[in-house]
C-alpha cells in the first residue's frame, strides 16, 4: 500500500478521497490553487501545498506543479479525482516517468478511449453495438454532409476528444450542417486542443445508461451494476440513479456484456464507465468510456456496498480485487441529486459566501460536500456543492426519501439547484 498520496483536485471529491485514504492508513496531500487555501479538505488532509493561483491552467491544469508538488511531499501515488487532468494521458505518462503511481487506468488505456471516434472502432471490433455514424473524423461539410444522409437525420455532432456536451450540436436539417459542424469545430478547438468533430445518428428519446466496471492487474474483470443519468441539461447531468428503471433483464444482461467487452478490448485496469444509450425499443450504443471514478459513483456504492475510491487505491497499489461478479450483490434503489451553485431557473452560476450550511441526514441518506460554512464560492471552477444520495427498499422509497431530505438541506448566501430537484 502507498505511505503518502497526493490528491491533483479539489472539492467533495478531494474530501472524498481524504476519508478513504485515511481508513486505509495512508497518509494524504492536498495540492490547491489560492482560491482553494482555506477550504475544508485542506483543513482535513494530513498535509497540503499550494500549486498555484486561482486559474485552473497555472494550479489544478499544472501539471510540472502538480509533480513538483509530489516530489516536494514525498509522495508516491496521485489521485486525480474526476475532471482537471482525470483523463490526461500525458499527465499519466508523466507520472509513471517520474516514478509516481497514477491511481487511474494506464495512459494506454486512457488515450484509447479519449479519442472517441477511435473509442467506436473498438468498441464495435470488440462486438458492442454503436451507433451508425462515421468512422473518422469529418474532413469538411460535404463530408459531413453525405454521412448524415446516409444515416438519417436527425444527426449529433461531437467532437472528438472532449465530452461534457461541449463540441456537441444535434442537427435536424441538412441546410444547418456545415454551419453546425463550423461551430463544433470552434468550441472543440478551444475547449480540447483538438477540432477534429465525427458525427452518428441521434437517437430521440433515448436514456443514458452507463456500467461501472472494475479491473486489476491480473485481468480479473467486473461490473457494478448500471446508473441511469437521463436527467440533464445542456448535457450535464443533474440527476442519477441505481438500477435503471424499467430496463428489460435481457437488456441489462447486454449492457454488462458490452461493458465487459469494451474494457477488456483495451486491456482496462482500475475504474471506468461504459456508457450507453437506450433507445425506446430498449436497443443500446456505445457512447464512450470515461477512464476515471464518476461524481455519481456514489449511488452504486450504496447499492453493492463497495467503496469504490478505495477499490481504486487498492487496484493501483497492484492488490487484486480479492471477489467475483458472483459475489457482487446489490440491494435496493439509490437517487443522487447533484447541488450546484446556480439560479435554479436559468442555471446561471451564483459564486458568493455560503453563510448557512445544514446537511439532510436520517435513515437511508448521504451527504457528500465539501461545505463548512461560513465559507466562499469560487467563481472560477465547477459549481458543485453537494451530493445528496438516498436509499430506499425500491425506487418510490427512494424518491420519498430524497424528497424529504432536499426539503431539509439549507444553503444560504447563494442560490442552488434545490428548488429545480
Amino acid at each position: 500500500m502507498f505511505h503518502k498520496v497526493l490528491i491533483a483536485n479539489r472539492g467533495e471529491i478531494a474530501l472524498r478521497i481524504i476519508r478513504t485514504c485515511r481508513e486505509l492508513g495512508v497518509r494524504t496531500v492536498v495540492a490547491h490553487s489560492t482560491a482553494d487555501a482555506h477550504s475544508l479538505p485542506v483543513r482535513l488532509a494530513d498535509e497540503s501545498i499550494c500549486i498555484g493561483p486561482d486559474d485552473a491552467r497555472a494550479s489544478y491544469l499544472n501539471i510540472p506543479a502538480i509533480i513538483s508538488a509530489a516530489a516536494i511531499t514525498d509522495s508516491d501515488a496521485v489521485h486525480p479525482g474526476y475532471g482537471f487532468l482525470a483523463e490526461n494521458a500525458a499527465f499519466a505518462e508523466v507520472c509513471r516517468a517520474c516514478s509516481l503511481t497514477f491511481i487511474g487506468p494506464t495512459p494506454e488505456a486512457i488515450r484509447l478511449m479519449g479519442d472517441k471516434v477511435q473509442a467506436r472502432a473498438i468498441a464495435r471490433e470488440a462486438g458492442v453495438p454503436v451507433a451508425p455514424g462515421s468512422e473518422a473524423p469529418l474532413k469538411g461539410p460535404d463530408e459531413a454532409q453525405r454521412v448524415a444522409s446516409q444515416i438519417g437525420y436527425p444527426v449529433i455532432l461531437k467532437s472528438a476528444a472532449g465530452g461534457g456536451g461541449r463540441g456537441m450540436r444535434i442537427v435536424r436539417e441538412g441546410e444547418d450542417i456545415g454551419q453546425a459542424l463550423a461551430a463544433c469545430q470552434s468550441e472543440a478547438g478551444a475547449a480540447f486542443g483538438s477540432a477534429e468533430v465525427y458525427c452518428e445518428k441521434f437517437i430521440e428519446g433515448a436514456r443514458h445508461v452507463e456500467v461501472q466496471v472494475l479491473g486489476d492487474r491480473s485481468g480479473m474483470r467486473i461490473h457494478l451494476g448500471e446508473r441511469d443519468c437521463s436527467v440533464q441539461r445542456r448535457h450535464q447531468k443533474l440527476l442519477e440513479e441505481a438500477p435503471a428503471p424499467a430496463l428489460p433483464p435481457e437488456t441489462r444482461a447486454g449492457l454488462y456484456r458490452a461493458a465487459l467487452a469494451a474494457a477488456a478490448a483495451v486491456n482496462y485496469v482500475n475504474a471506468g464507465t461504459v456508457e450507453f444509450l437506450v433507445d425506446r425499443e430498449d436497443r443500446f450504443y456505445f457512447i464512450e468510456m470515461n477512464t476515471r471514478i464518476q461524481v455519481e459513483h456514489p449511488v452504486t456504492e450504496v447499492i453493492t456496498g463497495i467503496d469504490i475510491v478505495r477499490e481504486q487505491i487498492r487496484i493501483a497499489a497492484g492488490e487484486p480485487l480479492g471477489y467475483r461478479q458472483e459475489d457482487v450483490r446489490f440491494d435496493g434503489h439509490a437517487m443522487e441529486c447533484r447541488i450546484n451553485a446556480e439560479d435554479p431557473d436559468t442555471f446561471v452560476p451564483s459564486a458568493g459566501r455560503v453563510t448557512a450550511w445544514v446537511p439532510p441526514g436520517g435513515f437511508g441518506v448521504r451527504v457528500d460536500s465539501h461545505l463548512a460554512a461560513p465559507c466562499v464560492v469560487p467563481p472560477f471552477y465547477d459549481s458543485l456543492l453537494a451530493k445528496v444520495i438516498v436509499r430506499g427498499r425500491d425506487r418510490a422509497e427512494a424518491i420519498s426519501r430524497m424528497r424529504r431530505a432536499l426539503a431539509e438541506t439549507v444553503i444560504e448566501g447563494v442560490k442552488t439547484s434545490i428548488p429545480f430537484h
